[in-house]
């Protein structure tokens, strides 16, 4: 399931980019390459149908978005500890040695030779 829902996301992340690009802004965009389209979407153009087809295929982004991270959650109740064998793999750690109270230098021996 989750994986339908990931291509569903994938179309409609390409769908919603198509559709940005071609509305027309100041610089007319990829909407120049979209030919004399006042026949087939009305004398405004194709303006209005291109808002209403964004706001559509965001509104079904966000409810898909929505719907992965419910089914991610629910999918994903364990971690990956859980898997893991339960063996006691322990290593046996060498006891540090005692430490002993720092021995003061040995006083300077005088040597008394004739």
């Amino acid at each position: 399931m989750t994986s339908t829902l990931m291509i569903v996301q994938i179309i409609l992340s390409i769908l919603i980019t198509i559709t940005i690009l071609l509305q027309k802004s100041d610089s007319i965009g990829l909407g120049a390459y979209s030919g004399s389209n006042e026949s087939l979407f009305g004398a405004k153009g194709p303006s209005g149908f291109l808002a209403k087809a964004t706001f559509t295929l965001a509104l079904l982004f966000v409810i898909n978005t929505l719907a992965l991270g419910y089914l991610y959650n629910k999918e994903s109740n364990r971690s990956v500890t859980d898997t893991l064998s339960k063996q006691k793999t322990s290593v046996p750690v060498p006891a540090p040695a005692p430490k002993s109270a720092p021995q003061a230098p040995a006083a300077p021996t005088e040597k008394t030779s004739k």
